[in-house]
C-alpha cells in the first residue's frame, strides 16, 4: 500500500499561511494566461463565428466539423441503443429531478402598500437557455439533466445544449441519449471557451441564450464569468469540493469513501475533512490510502489529494462549524452522533448531506436535488441551479387615482430633494387634479 501525499494535515489554529492560501484562495478566475486566452477565444468567436467555432474544434479536440447541430435522429438512436441499466437509471434521475424541481417553482405575488397601490411580481420563463455539458475528462449526462429537466419545468421556450465532440464529431452516445430523456430541443457538439462564446453572442448556426448554466472546466468557468456582462449565468464554478464535518463517532470508511469519490473528478477538486477527533484524522488518512491503491482514476485523486486534501483538527465541533461557514463548501456532508442538530447550524453551503447513509453520490445522481452548485467559497453568497433561475421577475404597479392624488405632496418633496424638478411636476400633476 502507497501512503498518500496531503497538501494539508494539522490543527486548523497552527496552519502556516501559504496552507490557509491553498484552504480559502479557490477563486475560479486565478490564472492570468487562462483569462488573456480565454477573452481571445471569446472575441474571435464573436467576430468570426461559425468559423472561428470550427478552427477552435480542429484545435482543442483535433475534429474537423462540417456541422455543429446534431440531427435528432442519433439522439434517438443513441437512447435505443443504451444499456437498458443506465436507461432505467437516468429515467429515474429523470423523474426525481422534475418531481423536486416543480416543488420549488416561483409563486407570483400581489400586495396593497396602501389604499389604492398595487403592487405585484410575477416570474416569466426565460425564451431560450443553454446548457452546458462538459465532456472532457469524463462524461456527464448527470450534468445535462440537472440543467434541461429544470429549465422544462420551468416552461423555457427553446433549451440548447453544447458539449465537446467526440472523434466521431458528436457528444458521446449516453449524453445524446440523456439529451433525448431530458427533452433538450438542440445539441451541438461544441465545448470549453467556444460553446460559451457561441451561445453567449449567438452564431450564424447557434442561437443566442438569455442564460447560459452548467460546469466546466476552467476555460468554461472564465468564459462565463467573461460574457456575465451580455447574458445571465448561473454561477462562476469551479472544480468540486467537499467538506466533511465528523466527530469521533464516525465510520472512517464511509468519509475516506466520499473523500475519495469527489477527488476523482479533476486533479484540482477540493476535499476536506474538519473534525474535533485527531484519532479520527489519522485513521481516515490510512483508510485513504488503503482504498485509492488500484482504482481506475488513482492518478487524478492522487493530485487531488496532494494539491488540494486536507484533514484538519480543531478544538471542538462548534469550530468545525466556524471553519464551514468561512470555507463555504460546494458540498457539505455531516456524519456526527447528532448529525441533523450540527447540520442546522451549517451556514455557507451549496448542499448538505446529513447522516452517514447520505452520500455525497446520491445527491450527485439520483436524490432530484441539483448538482450544479456554487464553489470557490462562493456559496456565501450564491446558492444552487433551480428552477427559479429559468425564470426573470417583472413587477407590476397600478395606482388609482385617489391614492395618485395621496402620494403627489410626498414625492414631489423628496424629488426637490434629489434636483428632479420634472419628476417633482409629473408627481403634482395628480394633486392639481384631485381638487
Amino acid at each position: 500500500m502507497k501512503a498518500i501525499s496531503l497538501a494539508i494535515r494539522g490543527t486548523y489554529g497552527e496552519l502556516t499561511a501559504a496552507q490557509y492560501a491553498i484552504l480559502f484562495d479557490r477563486a475560479t478566475s486565478t490564472d492570468d494566461a487562462i483569462r488573456t486566452a480565454t477573452a481571445a477565444i471569446l472575441q474571435r468567436v464573436r467576430i468570426e463565428g461559425d468559423a472561428a467555432l470550427r478552427a477552435l474544434a480542429l484545435e482543442f479536440d483535433s475534429v474537423a466539423l462540417e456541422t455543429f447541430e446534431i440531427p435528432r435522429v442519433r439522439w434517438r438512436s443513441a437512447l435505443a441503443s443504451l444499456d437498458p441499466k443506465l436507461r432505467k437509471a437516468l429515467d429515474r434521475a429523470v423523474g426525481n429531478i422534475r418531481s423536486a424541481h416543480q416543488v420549488f417553482r416561483p409563486v407570483d405575488r400581489e400586495f396593497t402598500t396602501t389604499d389604492g397601490v398595487t403592487i405585484s411580481r410575477r416570474a416569466t420563463p426565460l425564451h431560450r437557455v443553454g446548457v452546458y455539458a462538459p465532456g472532457g475528462r469524463a462524461t456527464y449526462p448527470s450534468s445535462l439533466l440537472m440543467g434541461v429537466v429544470p429549465a422544462r419545468v420551468a416552461g423555457v421556450d427553446d433549451v440548447i445544449v453544447c458539449s465537446p465532440p467526440a472523434p466521431d464529431g458528436a457528444p458521446s452516445p449516453v449524453l445524446l441519449a440523456a439529451a433525448e430523456l431530458s427533452g433538450a430541443d438542440r445539441v451541438f457538439a461544441l465545448g470549453g471557451a467556444g460553446a460559451i462564446a457561441a451561445m453567449a453572442y449567438g452564431t450564424a448556426t447557434v442561437p443566442r441564450v438569455d442564460r447560459i448554466v452548467g460546469p466546466g472546466n476552467a476555460w468554461v468557468a472564465e468564459a462565463k464569468l467573461q460574457v456575465a456582462g451580455v447574458v445571465a449565468i448561473d454561477a462562476p464554478a469551479g472544480p468540486s469540493e467537499l467538506l466533511v464535518i465528523a466527530d469521533e463517532a464516525a465510520d472512517i470508511d464511509v468519509i475516506a469513501r466520499e473523500l475519495l469519490a469527489q477527488a476523482e473528478h479533476d486533479p484540482m477538486a477540493v476535499v476536506v475533512l474538519v473534525t474535533p477527533s485527531a484519532l479520527l484524522a489519522e485513521r481516515v488518512e490510512g483508510r485513504l490510502a488503503a482504498l485509492v491503491t488500484g482504482t481506475a482514476r488513482e492518478a487524478i485523486i492522487r493530485q487531488s489529494l496532494a494539491s488540494r486534501g486536507a484533514l484538519i483538527v480543531v478544538p471542538a465541533l462548534k469550530d468545525a462549524l466556524n471553519f464551514a461557514a468561512d470555507f463555504a463548501a460546494e458540498h457539505v456532508l455531516v456524519v456526527c452522533s447528532d448529525a441533523e442538530a450540527v447540520a442546522d447550524r451549517v451556514r455557507n453551503a451549496g448542499t448538505v448531506f446529513i447522516g452517514a447513509y447520505s452520500s455525497v453520490a446520491f445527491g450527485d445522481y439520483l436524490t432530484g436535488a441539483n448538482h450544479v452548485l456554487p464553489t470557490g467559497g462562493l456559496a456565501r453568497s450564491y446558492s444552487g441551479l433551480s428552477t427559479i433561475d429559468f425564470y426573470r421577475w417583472t413587477t407590476w404597479q397600478r395606482v388609482s387615482r385617489s391614492a395618485a392624488a395621496a402620494l403627489a405632496s410626498d414625492v414631489g418633496t423628496l424629488a426637490d430633494a434629489e434636483g428632479l424638478p420634472a419628476h417633482a411636476a409629473a408627481a403634482r400633476h395628480w394633486q392639481e387634479k384631485s381638487v
